[in-house]
């Protein structure tokens, strides 16, 4: 088991940004398996240490993995806690005695599958983008797109001065005022995919994560939940690039 930088970490978790964790640490507010941190950086195994933040556990060290597949409804939010008081993703599972986080995040105004899961491997394995595991998107957009743009999408597009990796790109339905894409991504920016289609000149009216990896939204309706069968979970492991170690 690998260990990672416990400021990234927390930052995928949604504890905090990976700058206010630093602070954090400076601020000996955080400790690691009951000894306050006090140097960086600090390298943390995400299933077997456990995490504080004045004196509250965010990663607790625990044998026992859950793994719920969300639909997340619009409004809902995919942070460990919101100032504006917005419902949040964790909340529509069932309680337990695990903390869990979102893998991966859906802004509040889109819709789609969330991951929630207490294995902390199988969360870095999913977002980090070297592993190149899709995620998929139902996007409707204004207008009609041409050929020539959905190329630009497919090739990649400059975002804040950097490339993006490209995504493919299939029209489901193409019409004047609007029409339907699916995209699918192995590497996806902040808003990626709405910026992207912005500087096309096309707005996105609904965003929806149909997909992660091989596992698909079908039969589970926007606003509901189910665990993640042992197959699924480990099909999830092997969808990327590269595999992580079973």
């Amino acid at each position: 088991m690998s260990k990672v930088r416990i400021q990234k970490l927390l930052s995928e978790m949604g504890v905090a940004s990976r700058r206010a964790v630093e602070q954090m640490i400076l601020d000996g507010r955080i400790s690691v398996n009951g000894r306050p941190v006090v140097t960086m950086p600090c390298m943390v195994e995400p299933d077997c240490d456990e995490i504080r933040v004045d004196g509250v556990a965010v990663i607790r060290r625990s044998s026992r993995k859950v793994y719920f597949l969300l639909n997340k409804p619009r409004g809902v939010v995919c942070t460990q806690n919101d100032p504006e008081g917005r419902p949040l993703a964790t909340d529509l599972v069932p309680a337990g005695r695990e903390r869990l986080y979102c893998v991966g995040r859906l802004d509040v105004e889109n819709t789609g599958l969330i991951l929630l899961t207490n294995d902390g491997e199988l969360t870095q394995y999913l977002t980090h983008p070297r592993y190149g595991v899709t995620k998929t998107y139902r996007v409707e957009i204004d207008g009609r797109p041409t050929e020539q743009q959905i190329a630009q999408v497919k090739r990649g597009m400059y975002l804040d001065g950097r490339k993006t990796g490209g995504a493919a790109v299939k029209v489901l339905r193409a019409g004047h005022e609007r029409s339907l894409l699916e995209v699918r991504l192995a590497e996806g920016r902040n808003r990626e995919i709405r910026r992207i289609l912005a500087k096309l000149g096309h707005k996105v009216r609904r965003l929806h994560r149909s997909a992660i990896g091989p596992v698909t939204d079908k039969g589970l309706k926007i606003g509901n939940f189910r665990p993640l069968l042992p197959g699924e979970v480990k099909s999830l492991r092997r969808c990327g690039s590269g595999a992580m170690e079973m």
